[in-house]
Formats: structure tokens, C-alpha cells, sequence
């Protein structure tokens, strides 16, 4: 087990070049190998098979010969006469053969015996004497030179074939190192290009084409990623430069010049910013666990008690009054706390833009359940429905409110959970903002 998991460690090790060639190459010795054998094989039947013609000949001329009522002792020395048993009947000793190859003989099959590294060859046909008993006339062969033969041959296809097969690798490394070179360069060339560039396309709508075509999607989702980091940034710099200095310069002021007076205002005024700046904080800390996926597991959410508590949180005595429509219970497949910030942030968005009323609804509506919030403010122009969810956007400043990410915070936690967010117009000519959310 460890031995095998150090090989797979080494092999995992390899350049992708080193391992195909490897493989190629042992494939390529196991077919040669096994052409070999086959070829080795069929010259050792051909032969066996020559050396079975010429006993059987010389089998039948001295089985004609004893018919004709020649002594079993006077025919050839390779030739050995045998009862039916096998028991020798020429007076020439015994015949070095075992039991079932005396059997096989009597068969009609040829025998083949080694002994004292050679090889002998054995074949009998039957012959009837004059008077009437039955004799088996064996004829016997060297198959020395047949077997050096064989021997000579099987050593030049092992040669040959660990020939063939190195040959074979290297034209696989060659070829490979050549379809590789174009990757080479590719990763080369995509590793110096600067922000904004791609990379060319090849010609030909191959594995490289596509593989450029990935790359450069890559690309293009890294510089719009680093984009927008640097503009989140940035603007996250702003917007936290404005709370700071303006805590920083009463606090100075204060200070410098110390009036009972003023104190109290003073600090109704620094811990309004202090207010906004710890605000602004958990909105970027939401956005980027949200960017992180750190999220908990979803779980069926009740909206319309979800949109209850909101509305208890959000109101405050002034304002727009809400309204929550809900005909039928619905769930969404989400956490509480996702969906508590999601409606905090849709109905203070509202709030601050509404003339009288806010409306929220919530339909079930099969794999989705919808949530609408509508406000009969100035609404939200065309051309600025899918900007509004753009990190620290804000249509009108003048409007007071946070820093623009209320919006942004709502998109990112609801696609983060499979679902959608859209802007549009309300019925009574405000803004309608709606929430999807996948159902448990």
C-alpha cells in the first residue's frame, strides 16, 4: 500500500508530456510483444508442421515396407515398431515415452518429448502385418535446428520490438513537446499581458481556439473584477474619509476651543457620525462576507413574518405608512438574517424616497417566492434600474440616506442564494424594487 501510493505520488509528479510518452510507449512494446508472439507462434506451427509431413512420410514407407514382411528390426533407426499397447516389438529397448503420449500416439497425434535439452519429434501411423495383428509404426525427429531457429527468431522480435517500441515514444515525446508548444506560448504570453489585453485567437477552431477563448473570458473576469475592487475601494475610502474628518475636526475644534455651550451639541454631532461611520462599516463587512460566500446553510424563512418584524423595526412613529400584503404564507429557502438585512435595507430605501405610503407584498409563486416593495415617490428612472444595484450608487444624494450600499447588499445576498433582484415602476408611479427568492 505504501509502495503503491509513492508510485502514485512519483507518476502524479511527471509533466504531462512525460506520462503520455511513458504510456505511448508501453502500449506500443505490449502490441509489438504480443505481434511477436503471434508470429513466433505461427512459425513454430509451420514448422512443426513441415517436420509432421516428412515422419508421416517416412512412417508410411516403413509401415508398407513391414506389411510386405520386412523384420520390424531391419527398417530405419528412426523408426520404432509398437504393439497396440505400445509395448516396443523391434528388440531396440524401450521406447522414451510416458503413458499418455504413447496413448496420444496410438491416437493419431503427434508427440513432441524433450529430453536432455532437445527436442524429438514423434509420429505413427498404423500398419497390418501378414498375419492380420495390428502394429503402430513410429517415426522419430530432431527438432534441434527448428528449435534454435525459433529460439533465434523470438530473441530478434524481442529486439525488435523494444526497437519499435523506443521509436515509437520518442515520435510520441516529439509530437506531443509540437501540440504542446502552442500552449507554451499561450500560457507565456497570457502570464505578461497587461489589463485590458487579450489574447490572439488561432486561426483554426481547435482545442486551442477554444482553450484561448476560455482564457480570455478568464481574463475578462479578472479585470472586471479588479475593476470593481478598485472602485469599491476607493469609494469605500471616500465615503469613510467624510465620518472621519468630520469627527476628527469637532473633536479638534472642541479641543482648541472649549465652550460649555457647544459641548452638548458637539457631541450629538460626533456620535451622529460616529452612527453613520459604524453603519457604513457593517454594510462593507456584510458586502464582503457576501463576496466570500460566507454564508450559513439556507433554511425555510416565513416572509410575511420576516416583513412583520421589519415593519415593527422600521417604523418609528414618522413617515410613510406601510402596508403588508400577503394572502398566503410564504417561505424562502435563505437564513433569517439574510433576510432580515434584505428588508431592512429595501424599506428604509423606500421609506426615504416615499410621499405617503409604502406597500409590501409577498406572493408564493411555485419554485419562487416574491417579494415586492413599492412607494409612490419620484421612482427610479429607465435608464438607472440596473445601476442602482452598483456599489455606493446614489441617485439623489440631496435625499440624504446611507452610502449606497443598501441596494448592492440586498443584490449580492439574494443572488448569492440563487435568486434575482429587479427595479421598475410601481403602480402609483413610484419605484418598485422585487426580490425572488428560490422556495425550500
Amino acid at each position: 500500500m505504501i509502495f503503491g501510493g509513492r508510485l502514485r505520488g512519483w507518476w502524479a509528479r511527471r509533466t504531462l508530456r512525460s506520462r503520455i510518452t511513458v504510456v505511448v510507449g508501453v502500449v506500443a512494446l505490449v502490441a509489438v510483444l504480443a505481434l511477436s508472439r503471434l508470429a513466433v507462434g505461427l512459425l513454430a506451427s509451420a514448422l512443426l508442421g513441415a517436420a509432421d509431413v516428412e515422419l508421416r512420410v517416412q512412417a508410411r514407407t516403413a509401415a508398407e515396407q513391414i506389411q510386405a514382411g520386412t523384420p520390424a528390426d531391419a527398417v530405419a533407426p528412426s523408426i520404432r515398431v509398437l504393439d497396440t499397447a505400445g509395448a516396443p516389438v523391434d528388440d531396440r529397448g524401450p521406447v522414451p515415452l510416458r503413458a499418455h503420449e504413447l496413448r496420444a500416439l496410438a491416437a493419431g497425434e503427434p508427440v513432441t518429448e524433450f529430453r536432455h535439452g532437445t527436442a524429438l519429434r514423434w509420429l505413427a501411423v498404423p500398419a497390418i502385418l501378414p498375419d492380420g495383428s495390428m502394429r503402430l509404426v513410429a517415426a522419430s525427429g530432431d527438432l534441434v535446428g527448428g528449435t534454435a531457429l525459433l529460439g533465434r527468431t523470438a530473441a530478434g522480435f524481442l529486439i525488435g520490438a523494444l526497437v519499435v517500441a523506443a521509436i515509437i515514444a520518442f515520435a510520441a515525446w516529439v509530437a506531443i513537446r509540437a501540440a504542446l508548444r502552442p500552449v507554451d506560448r499561450m500560457r507565456v504570453a497570457a502570464a505578461a499581458l497587461p489589463p485590458g489585453e487579450r489574447l490572439p485567437m488561432p486561426v483554426a477552431r481547435d482545442e486551442l481556439y477554444a482553450l484561448a477563448s476560455e482564457i480570455n473570458l478568464l481574463l475578462a473576469r479578472r479585470d472586471e473584477a479588479v475593476a470593481r475592487l478598485e472602485r469599491f475601494t476607493g469609494d469605500a475610502a471616500h465615503e469613510l474619509r467624510s465620518p472621519v474628518a468630520a469627527i476628527r475636526a469637532q473633536a479638534e475644534v472642541a479641543v482648541v476651543h472649549p465652550d460649555p455651550e457647544l459641548a452638548e451639541e458637539t457631541l450629538r454631532s460626533i456620535a451622529a457620525e460616529a452612527q453613520r461611520l459604524s453603519a457604513l462599516l457593517s454594510d462593507l463587512l456584510a458586502l464582503a462576507r457576501a463576496d466570500a460566500g460566507q454564508r450559513p446553510p439556507p433554511e425555510p424563512v416565513d416572509l410575511v413574518a420576516a416583513a412583520h418584524a421589519a415593519m415593527e423595526r422600521t417604523d418609528n412613529g414618522a413617515g410613510p405608512a406601510m402596508q403588508l400584503v400577503a394572502p398566503t404564507p410564504a417561505s424562502a429557502a435563505a437564513s433569517p438574517g439574510e433576510v432580515a438585512l434584505v428588508l431592512d435595507n429595501l424599506l428604509a430605501n423606500a421609506r426615504r424616497y416615499a410621499r405617503s405610503v409604502v406597500r409590501i407584498g409577498v406572493l408564493p409563486g411555485g419554485r419562487w417566492a416574491r417579494l415586492v416593495v413599492d412607494d409612490d415617490g419620484p421612482g427610479i428612472p429607465e435608464p438607472d434600474r440596473e445601476r442602482i444595484f452598483d456599489r455606493f450608487t446614489r441617485l439623489a444624494p440631496e435625499a440624504g440616506g446611507g452610502a449606497g450600499l443598501g441596494l448592492a447588499l440586498v443584490a449580492a445576498l439574494v443572488q448569492g442564494r440563487g435568486g434575482t433582484v429587479r427595479a421598475g415602476a410601481a403602480p402609483d408611479g413610484g419605484a418598485r424594487l422585487e426580490v425572488r427568492w428560490p422556495t425550500p
